[in-house]
């Protein structure tokens, strides 16, 4: 059987299962829904409008899609074809955190990528081959509980170091979801925000990312050989800074230089190093006094204090897919329905739940993204079609790596999940 064929098979199975316990999203009938299929020629059915749940449930259980969606959009009509005519009323706010847009240490070890025009092959995550400097690479990426603890991390962050204080966002509009991947989705169901433009959107993305930052209108300014920092009792950004810079100043004098040395990160002149761990003391009880902003005593060379806050700001940034965030016409991963790359369930989470949440070996059944896990213990047969594939840990067990040609037994959910990332095939 056909590897496309049988999952297809399976995923039909999966909603035919599981009709109770797919959500319903918010105005569902005002949703635009879109479906993958598994034939790889049609690269996306859209403009599909349901009035009723069971007549979606339905479909995916006739069609078993590779990936599902719903706007993120509210229309008077979304069926209909016109973008112009479906009659626009409003669009949630997202924020999508994915570890494929970012860099983490973990990808070192489990992504792999080849150049298809030079033959060169590594690991990590490149965008073009250090070689050739072609940008024709084939990529594995995986997954890993670091990697994905890092876009949990990022969405915890986001809510409750910038959402809720500084946008006063009421918690019960905040819907989050594991993308059933490489990472979260967060929606904001609320109707001030649901209006806002593209533009509007781009300025709220900008402010959590710390894109643009202006540090003089934060306050940081130079007055003759002074150089004067922001206030630490003006709320949003300059708090966040000086929370990062106190954390950074109550390590040792090594680790400090450490981290400053680091010309990737700071690109600081050993200078300015040096006059830190001299006056850290100092400048800690600066920072730490309201009434006090004056920095030159560590320097007062205005670019360097620049090189100095942009990566803390990095830091502080949330790591977010911004076009996602500035599309009024986001298709997103609807709720309960499986990811085609995984074999994951995309599933929703209580932001009390957000923290202990542990998509790969997930203890609470209710929230277990691995569906495929046989009460049997199925066994499957299966064949590497990859020339590498990285070691995966699922439920605390590892399995592989592997190599091309390799035959493998491996329990149902791993089957699933390897045929969906596309390097092995059903014997």
């Amino acid at each position: 059987m056909k590897t496309h064929e049988y999952l297809k098979r399976r995923f039909k199975e999966y909603y035919k299962e599981n009709i109770e316990k797919i959500p319903l999203v918010s105005l569902f009938n005002q949703r635009e829904f879109g479906f993958i299929p598994w034939d790889q020629q049609i690269r996306m059915i859209r403009h599909m409008g349901f009035a009723k749940k069971e007549l979606f449930i339905t479909h995916l259980i006739n069609t078993g899609p590779r990936h599902v969606y719903s706007s993120a959009t509210q229309y008077e009509t979304p069926e209909n074809q016109d973008m112009k005519k479906k009659g626009y009323k409003g669009c949630d706010f997202l924020i999508d955190i994915d570890v494929d847009h970012f860099y983490t240490p973990c990808k070192e070890d489990h992504d792999r990528w080849y150049c298809k025009n030079c033959g060169k092959h590594g690991n990590g995550m490149l965008e073009k081959c250090p070689d050739c400097k072609e940008l024709k690479l084939k990529k594995v990426t995986w997954i890993c509980k670091d990697c994905l603890d890092v876009a949990k991390q990022e969405i915890i962050k986001l809510i409750y170091d910038f959402l809720i204080p500084d946008f006063n966002v009421e918690i019960e509009n905040i819907k989050v979801a594991f993308s059933g991947h490489r990472g979260y989705h967060l929606k904001i169901e609320d109707n001030n925000l649901r209006a806002l433009s593209s533009d509007q959107r781009r300025e709220i993305v900008n402010y959590i990312t710390g894109e643009g930052i202006s540090y003089e209108i934060l306050g940081l300014r130079k007055k003759g050989d002074n150089i004067f920092g922001f206030s630490r009792d003006t709320i949003g950004w300059p708090q966040k800074i000086y929370r990062e810079i106190e954390a950074l100043l109550t390590k040792s004098n090594l680790e400090i230089e450490t981290i400053l040395s680091d010309k990737k990160v700071f690109n600081l002149s050993q200078h300015f190093i040096e006059n830190l761990l001299n006056d850290k003391k100092i400048f800690r009880s600066i920072i730490q006094n309201s009434n006090k902003n004056n920095w030159t005593s560590v320097s007062s060379n205005l670019d360097m204090w620049y090189k100095f806050l942009e990566p803390i700001v990095a830091k502080i940034g949330i790591e977010a897919d911004v076009p996602v965030s500035i599309d009024t016409h986001r298709l997103i991963r609807y709720p309960g329905s499986l990811h085609g790359k995984t074999g994951f369930k995309v599933q929703e989470l209580l932001l009390d739940e957000i923290e202990f949440f542990n998509p790969l070996d997930e203890q609470n059944e209710k929230l277990d993204p691995i569906v495929f896990v046989s009460k049997l213990e199925t066994i499957q047969k299966l064949e590497i079609i990859e020339q590498e594939v990285p070691a995966t840990n699922i439920k605390g067990e590892t399995f592989g790596p592997y190599k091309l040609g390799d035959k493998i037994d491996v329990p149902h959910h791993i089957a699933i999940f390897l045929l969906c990332k596309e390097v092995a095939k059903t014997i």
